[in-house]
């Protein structure tokens, strides 16, 4: 009779484990479900394994030994006993490993809901022989991240072509594999000796053959005790490092032989993948595990086992990495510029080298130069006894003096790093405390680790006017100023050498001494002043007070003349010298401290939570007040605060790395509110777009709104072959007296002239305006050939056939003001293919944007670009730029058009590849205008289509009824005639002689 085949299999690799099988096997002895066998394969073992195994297959008929002679290693060891297995199902138990209780159950019940060829369950990870524990919580996480139901092409395309650097699990533990399946599998497999990362390449060759992978991580069945294998954090020699690298080649090579004998396109790509991922693995390994000393002799030695171009790959990525996570701190290692030299001598003979060393070298050659950049900068800074401290949370423009200091505040924890500044989390320091202490932690750092012979603070926004010109102030106390750059730095003298001439001559300065009576909303006391801010708790200033005059009670009097008074200055700006910083701080902190010990903050808000940030403010003043009461003889000085409302960096768009396929620039301008109508344009056009380009979306803006941009982000990843960007062109404009003439043209016409500085790293790019639709393909478009014009445009016939018109003050405006030559060129500008590189060398965005603020042109941009770019057009079809029918002028306006023209425009109406809603009716406002049906096909597929029929619902609301009331008929005088002066004393208004007036002269005139 024939034995009955096991639901599962169980295949325990086994060398020299005599000290963890026994609880192994006990793991699998004392399930509950019993319809399994194990196997275990003892794969020669010179400890006493064997002896111990033995001792369980006597007590226990489902376990089954199998000896082996010659050690081959863990894949053939697997391999062996897969072979003689029987079960539904195989899993893989590593003899060091265990099986949590009523696992075999569990997994049995899940399998018989879905049947499926894998069943991938959760782990448990043991830390032994001193793991870290940080490392063994991130491989649990890792290995038990959900992941969807897949099979076949999915799975290996979800397991080995992921783009994620670390990818979906491929361990074979923790995992049950169809029995017939994984007997196949193994069948076909190398017969070579594969010890590490062997999972990956068995895991390529079942996942190919399988269809369903179904997982449930929450089930935690796998006990791994991480650190008792090959998975350890000890430091490695160079000799097990290169050993480990030739274990892990023959696991590459076996799977790329696997998917060259398939002949599969998914399995090579697989394959290949699998081979970045294990080299990623093993430099890790290199990174973390060889001591610094040896590093640079194994990265040359491995390159001849993985490559020089793997390798450099790997080194540039943590090039990258080290040099970015080195930006502001001083005490950083160095080591990561040898890395670089390596790197690049690597590949400097390559034929051939992969994108993706490409990318990384860039970056990491950025974040090299601010290293390098950053060290030059405190070097400097060093020789500065007056040290003014800028706290910032994030990237910003700064004044070109080393006197003033940026410093990154609330660093603990953030990735970010910004290479001119100083963190708060070196050295001693409070920067955790940063969410509640403000710009505080920049001070306790500067207190803590820095040596000057004065200290000052202020923020990235607000700064001291060290001038001798007074300016003028708002309602708050502050001048107002708008860009940090060369212009304010000398308006506002911030240069080295004036700001140490000032701040030598006082011990204390500050911003100036406000009277609350008439600034910040008058409300006459500090006190009253906390009490309004809604978010402040009253009861907090109270504490804090009643902790000042109990810790220092000789500053009770100065706490409440400063409370019960009308002088403040504000903003926690000041410069001391060395001795007063000192002191202060060593006054103000155990304040604060004491406050923050005893305040539950558990329901605070976000404002609220800031609170001892301004407590800090008032404690200044007090601290302050004191000193002069008591006659410290301090010499003060006050000096105004200037507020940069934009003290962000102009945005700077970067090239896209893409290297698959050619990249179509398209840039339109917007504002917040034409965000529906540009969805709707950029959606057009991505339906009808070549998949086979890649379309970097760029929209020049001032005012789109973050969750507006977010939205369409998100619309838009429907697309793979797209970018989507927005950059803020204020800087840009700023300066320029730009407005139109034109009620339907808006200031945003204007930004076209910015595009040839914004994407400088583009010869040539696309146009288009946001009041259009696109039928084509705008790849053909881009691709045209401009011959060497500056740019390419569709004739306008709305101007050409106002030329023909009889008065003739179209063609005397287009002569006589455009000054061109043959006015029948003019074109339009809402559709444009760009010369870029052209126009760069002809103007600059400064001659575009003075042209542009003459009040004499029509049609503004339009006009400008006309009149400077007229011989340098190259005309393109008309169907590329349709107008539509606004207000019946095709028959009215466009037959006065020349002959040819007119014709060329009519036949393009039958194939419009771009559909322009140039003039007052849109859409929007006119769902009867001419291509409107075919502007709502897209528009009803947007995010912003509600929008949108808002919007024609208010155009076409009916009026509300206007009563009129009946004019009186006009005066048969004129209030202004003469003949008034005599008629009115002797016959007043409404007299029976002013009637019997009147009643004549209607006679007169034949009115009855």
């Amino acid at each position: 009779m024939k034995k009955k085949s096991p639901f599962f299999s169980i295949i325990i690799p086994c060398y020299n484990s005599a000290s963890y099988i026994q609880e192994c096997l006990d793991s699998l002895t004392k399930q509950s479900f019993t319809d399994w066998e194990a196997i275990v394969v003892n794969d020669a073992s010179s400890d006493e394994s064997s002896e111990i195994i033995e001792q369980y297959t006597s007590r226990d008929q489902r376990i089954h030994l199998l000896d082996k002679q010659i050690n081959e290693g863990l894949h053939l060891a697997r391999r062996s006993g897969v072979s003689i297995s029987s079960g539904k199902y195989v899993l893989f138990l590593d003899s060091d490993d265990a099986l949590a209780e009523e696992i075999l159950s569990k997994v049995h019940f899940a399998i018989s809901q879905t049947n499926p060829d894998i069943f991938r369950f959760g782990l448990t990870c043991v830390e032994q022989n001193g793991m870290n524990s940080h490392s063994a919580r991130e491989f649990e996480a890792w290995a038990n991240s959900p992941s969807s139901v897949s099979g076949g092409k999915q799975l290996l395309e979800d397991t080995f072509i992921s783009p994620s650097e670390y990818g979906r699990d491929w361990h074979v533990t923790h995992k049950a594999f169809r029995g017939d399946i994984c007997r196949q599998a193994f069948s076909v497999m190398s017969d070579t000796r594969l010890e590490r990362a062997e999972d990956s390449y068995e895991f390529l060759v079942l996942a190919s053959m399988s269809d369903l992978e179904i997982s449930d991580t929450t089930i935690r069945g796998y006990i791994y005790n991480i650190g008792r294998g090959v998975t350890t954090d000890k430091s490695l020699s160079i000799q097990q490092f290169l050993a480990a690298a030739n274990q892990m080649k023959l696991c590459w090579v076996a799977a790329n032989a696997f998917a060259e004998d398939n002949q599969s396109a998914l399995i090579l790509k697989s394959s290949a993948r699998l081979k970045e991922r294990l080299v990623f693995s093993l430099m890790n390994d290199w990174k973390d595990r060889i001591p610094e000393k040896d590093k640079l002799e194994a990265a040359k030695q491995v390159s001849h086992v993985i490559g020089n171009t793997e390798t450099s790959v790997e080194l540039m990525r943590f090039v990258r990495d080290e040099a970015y996570t080195s930006l502001g701190y001083t005490n950083s290692s160095k080591a990561f510029v040898a890395w670089f030299e390596l790197a690049k001598s690597l590949v400097q003979d390559e034929p051939n080298i992969p994108a993706r060393y490409s990318q990384l070298e860039e970056a990491a050659s950025r974040h090299v130069k601010e290293y390098n950049a950053a060290q030059e900068l405190y070097f400097r800074q060093e020789n500065h006894r007056v040290k003014i401290f800028a706290s910032t949370h994030k990237d910003v423009n700064r004044f070109p003096c080393d006197t003033i200091q940026m410093i990154q505040v609330g660093s603990s924890g953030n990735s970010m790093r910004l290479f001119y500044c100083h963190r708060d989390d070196e050295g001693e320091n409070i920067s955790d405390r940063n969410p509640r202490y403000c710009e505080l932690t920049a001070q306790y750092w500067a207190w803590k680790n820095v040596d000057a012979d004065y200290y000052g603070f202020c923020h990235y926004r607000r700064y001291f006017d060290f001038s001798d010109t007074p300016h003028k102030e708002n309602p708050y106390g502050e001048i107002m100023d708008d860009y940090i750059d060369a212009k304010a730095a000398k308006e506002y003298g911030l240069d080295d050498t004036n700001i140490e001439r000032v701040v030598r001559q006082y011990d204390v300065i500050t911003t100036p001494f406000g009277d609350l009576t008439e600034i910040i909303d008058e409300h006459g006391t500090p006190r009253a002043l906390w009490e309004a801010a809604p978010l402040l708790h009253d009861d907090d200033l109270l504490r804090c007070y009643r902790i000042l005059c109990k810790m220092y009670p000789d500053y009770k009097e100065d706490a409440d003349a400063f409370f019960k008074g009308n002088k403040a200055c504000f903003c926690n700006m000041f410069i001391m010298k060395k001795e007063i910083f000192f002191d202060y701080c060593s006054w103000m902190f155990p304040i604060l401290e004491e406050f923050d010990r005893n305040t539950d903050y558990s329901t605070y808000s976000k404002e609220a939570l800031r609170t001892p940030g301004h407590l800090s403010e008032r404690l200044l003043n007090i601290y302050l007040m004191h000193h002069k009461r008591i006659g410290s003889n301090w010499k003060f000085k006050e000096l105004q605060c200037v507020h940069f409302t934009n003290p962000e960096p102009a945005e700077e768009l970067k090239p896209l790395d893409v290297f698959d396929k050619p990249i179509v620039p398209v840039v339109f301008a917007a504002d917040d509110n034409y965000v529906p109508q540009l969805t709707t344009t950029v959606y057009s056009a991505m339906k009808n777009a070549d998949p086979s380009y890649f379309y970097d979306v760029v929209v020049l803006q001032r005012n789109v709104a973050w969750d507006k941009q977010e939205r369409l982000r998100d619309f838009f990843k429907q697309f793979p072959n797209m970018s989507l960007r927005f950059t803020n062109v204020e800087r840009e404009l700023s300066g320029y007296d730009l407005s139109t003439n034109n009620a339907h043209i808006s200031i945003e016409t204007y930004y076209r002239f910015l595009i040839q500085k914004l994407l400088p790293f583009y010869d040539k790019v696309l146009y288009l305006d946001s009041d259009i639709v696109i039928n084509g393909d705008i790849a053909k478009l881009y691709n045209t050939d401009l011959q060497g014009k500056l740019l390419g445009a569709i004739r306008d016939i709305d101007f050409l056939a106002n030329l023909n018109v009889k008065h003739g003050k179209r063609m005397g405006y287009a002569k006589n003001v455009l000054k061109m030559k043959n006015p029948y060129d003019y074109f339009q500008a809402g559709v444009l293919v760009l010369n870029t590189k052209a126009m760069r060398e002809r103007y600059t965005i400064k001659q575009w944007l003075t042209y542009a603020s003459n009040p004499a042109f029509i049609y503004n941009d339009q006009d400008v670009l006309n009149a400077h770019c007229e011989g340098e057009v190259l005309y393109l079809p008309w169907e590329w730029n349709v107008v539509h029918d606004c207000g019946g002028r095709v028959g009215n306006l466009f037959v006065q058009a020349p002959n040819d023209i007119y014709d060329a425009y009519m036949r393009s109406r039958n194939n419009p590849q771009i559909i322009h809603y140039a003039g007052f009716q849109k859409p929007w406002t006119d769902p009867d205008c001419d291509f409107a049906s075919i502007y709502w096909r897209y528009a009803r597929e947007t995010p912003f289509y509600e929008r949108l029929l808002k919007r024609v619902v208010k155009a076409t609301a009916p009026k509300a009824p206007v009563i009129v009331t009946p004019a009186k008929p006009p005066r048969a005088v004129g209030e202004d005639n003469p003949i008034r002066k005599i008629i009115d004393p002797i016959m007043p208004i409404g007299s029976r002689r002013r009637e019997l007036l009147k009643s004549i002269g209607r006679t007169v005139r034949g009115r009855r």
